[in-house]
Parts: C-alpha cells; structure tokens; sequence
C-alpha cells in the first residue's frame, strides 16, 4: 500500500515536476531489518558513481548505483550510524558508528570492510583532509577527536576538544580542522600538520553546523541555542562578527557561485541567505516546516532544503534566493547527497525507511521523462551548458562515438563509448573544459543537437 500511494504521488510530482525541471525520479526503499534503516547519512564516491547511505538501525551500509539507482550492496557495519565520509585519495568510505564505538572503513572499489577502527565513545561526525590524508572522528561522548590515517586506517593521535562535539570541517587554505563543541559553546581549531591544538574559540550557545567559505577564508558556525551565525577569520582565528539568524538554526552550506551562506532556521520555518563577502543577512526565505538539512547544487545553482514534518523538500534558486518549487518526499527528510554526475539529489526520510531520488534538468531542450521510459531520441541537458554537457542516448542508436562540432563545422572532440553504456540507463556527462562560450553541435548516429556554452 505504501510502495502504491508514493507510485501514485510520484507520477503527480513528476507531472508537475516538468513544468518546473524538476521532478520525484524515483523512490529507493531501505527495508534493511524489521523496522528499517532509518537513513541519516550519506556521502557520494564520485569515482565509482556511487551514494552509501547509513541509518541508525540495520547496522548496514546500503551502496546505490548513481548511474541506475539500484542498490547494489549492503556492506556490514556497526551500530548507529551517524555520519559517512569519502576519502578519494584511496578511494575508501569512512563510516561512523556511534553505537558500536568504531569506524567502519570500506573499499570504494569492491564495497568490501577493509578495517573496523576503535576510537571514542559516540563517534558522530567525521570529516577528510585530502593534504595529509586523515580522517577526523569527532567522538561525542569522549570529548575527542580521533585522527586517523588514510594510508594505514590507524589512528594516529587522539585530540581532547571541548564537550559533545557535534561537527567538524576542514579549511585547506590553511590546513586546519574545526570542532564544534555543543555542550561548551566554542570552537576548537586543530593543526592539520601536527593534530595539534591551536586555539579554541568561544562562539554562542550549543554550536551545531560549521561550513568553510573559502573564497574569503571564513568559518560560519551556527549556534543553535543562540539563533546566531558566528563568523571566524580562517587566518587569525578570531571571531569578524555575530549574526543574528532564525530560531534555532541547525544547518549551513556555502554557495561558492554567488558566495552566499545558506541556513536553515528548525524553529522559523525559513532559511536565512549570508552575504559571504559582506556577512550582511540578503535574505530571510520561508520554506517548509523544521527545515533540517541543506545541499548546494553547483551545476545549476540550486539550493535544496529538507522540510523535516512537511515531508518535503524546498528548492531555492542560488541566484535569486526564491523558492522555485517544492517537492514531497517521504517522511522525516534529514540528510542530502548530491550526484554531480547524473544531477540528481539523494534525500534521506529517516522516517520512512527510504530515499527520493530528485531530478534536475534545469536548461533541457525538450521535456523530458526518466530514462527508462520511451526514449527514442537523443536528449541533452543542461543547455545553456557550463563546464560539462550531460547526454541521454536513445533507447536504439550508433553508440560507438559522440562527436562536437564547433559552427564552422570543425571537429573538437570525439568521445569513443565504453560497451558498458548500453541498456535503458546509458548517460554520461561530456567535460567542456577548453571549449569557449559560443554555439556547437553534438552528433550520435544520425541525430544532431545544438548546444550553447556559456561561461
């Protein structure tokens, strides 16, 4: 009856989600043990293609197929998983297990358990300096953060940071990790090079998000019992300003397009937008109920919101800070990835067992269905293209090359097609680097599309 309403209600989304290039692409279920998964953690291996979702049950890792949304694994791991990383230097997932007092390491490459790593008590949020190949476990009930080593998956040093760490990020301008100490109102700031302590920062109360601007060397934090943004200087470490925001607020992202901040207000119902070069608030935007998690989309510059008890999820457009639809997924939506290859958003409804899988074909040419149904012609999408151009190939066609053309008729580029593109599925996405802005066509088989590229 559930998998029957949802069909139902996914075909209305995706009628409507046409109109808006977006849509409910499909539903993946989670019935992992008796009562679920409960999914509340992602992080997506763009090497493979692949999403690996956690939850606080099942004491699994489910690994979807980016390419067909199938799940493909279900890899054994601890209890309680709150939080899951990729390190794309060994291709390895880092998977948190705050039950069972341990981090689940996986092989990206054959879904297969390399290691299991005992660091504090509660291991809640991990993040991955690609510099010096670490992985760091903040352990919530330690009042630790474990580092652990890419190469050799050992934990190398173990950090005593202030009370209930809740997130960490890492700033690669300077090489140095951030801890967000909910029950101490700071923020510890870790060497990257040595796991030293350098310096810990007084913030508001119970600070629960942390993001990185890069562009102008800024760590947000977001104080949750404050209703403010503490905003640190990534050089000297010390606090530039403290800005007033919503109720509660509980999520932050960084659009690097626009350089903007984007967080989410549990108590306001809203979303307040940061100026990143000015740290002025631009924008209150109101979205669903207790909105809970944010994902940027950097191909078509989108900012998507997960509505915890409206059971959806709002999209903002990065550019003008309006809301451009809203999107009903399942229930208790918390925790995005995002697909870069496929421009797809992954949400996970922890409260029914599942996850909606969201299109994106912002600049298509032509309406488009999903892609197993009725695909007899080729499609492009997005267009206007910036920096790739994504393909869908027809159901029956001349896959052994794509070709571009410049307007003069001038062949750029030749793309041969690996054999494992064929069936219903077969989409990749073309690199434009070194093509300039102007107008192309793209030819596979007989068929021929015009395309723009912009900056």
């Amino acid at each position: 009856m559930q998998k029957t309403k949802s069909l139902i209600l996914g075909i209305l989304c995706l009628i409507f989600g046409l109109s808006q290039s977006q849509w409910l692409e499909t539903t993946i279920y989670l019935p992992d043990s008796l009562s679920g998964m409960d999914p509340q953690a992602f992080t997506y291996n763009a090497t493979n293609n692949k999403i690996y979702v956690g939850g606080s049950s099942g004491n699994c890792v489910i690994v979807i197929d980016g390419t067909t949304n199938q799940k493909i694994a279900k890899i054994p791991a601890g209890r309680g998983i709150y939080s899951l990383c990729w390190n794309s230097t060994n291709n390895k997932v880092y998977c948190a297990n705050y039950l069972s007092d341990n981090v689940t390491v996986i092989d990206g490459a054959t879904n297969q358990v390399i290691a299991t790593i005992p660091v504090g008590y509660g291991p809640w949020a991990l993040v991955w300096n690609s510099i010096n190949n670490r992985v760091y476990c903040a352990n919530y009930y330690s009042n630790t953060v474990s580092v652990i080593d890419g190469e050799t998956n050992q934990v190398i040093a173990t950090i005593p940071v202030g009370d209930y760490p809740w997130d960490l990020v890492w700033n690669s301008t300077n090489n140095k990790v951030y801890c967000a100490n909910g029950n101490s109102g700071n923020v510890t700031v870790i060497d990257g090079a040595t796991n030293q302590v350098i310096t810990t920062i007084p913030v508001g109360r119970y600070p629960s998000a942390l993001v990185w601007n890069s562009k102008n060397n800024k760590v947000y934090c977001a104080n949750n019992e404050s209703g403010s943004v503490t905003v640190i200087d990534g050089e000297t470490n010390q606090v530039i300003t403290t800005i007033p925001v919503g109720g509660h607020p509980y999520a932050l992202i960084w659009n690097s397009t626009n350089n903007k901040v984007y967080c989410t207000n549990y108590y306001s119902a809203s979303v307040t937008v940061i100026d990143g070069e000015t740290n002025q608030v631009i924008a209150t935007i109101p979205v669903g109920d207790y909105p809970r998690a944010l994902v940027w989309n950097s191909t078509n510059n989108k900012v998507y919101c997960a509505n915890q008890y409206n059971q959806s999820v709002s999209v903002i457009d990065g550019a003008t800070n309006q809301v451009i639809t809203t999107i009903q997924v399942g229930d208790y939506p918390c925790a995005f990835a995002w697909n870069s290859i496929q421009n797809r958003v992954y949400v996970a409804n922890y409260g029914s067992s599942s996850i909606s899988v969201i299109r994106d074909v912002t600049g298509i040419e032509e309406s488009r269905l999903p892609l197993s149904l009725n695909r007899q012609t080729l499609r492009i999408y997005s267009n206007p293209a910036r920096g790739y151009l994504g393909v869908c190939l027809p159901l029956k066609a001349d896959r052994q090359t794509i070709k571009i053309f410049d307007i003069s008729g001038k062949l750029l580029k030749e793309v041969a097609l690996p054999a494992a593109l064929s069936g219903n599925e077969a989409e990749i996405r073309i690199p434009l680097k070194g093509i300039n802005p102007g107008t192309y066509f793209i030819k596979v088989g007989s068929e021929v599309k015009k395309f723009l590229v912009v900056e």
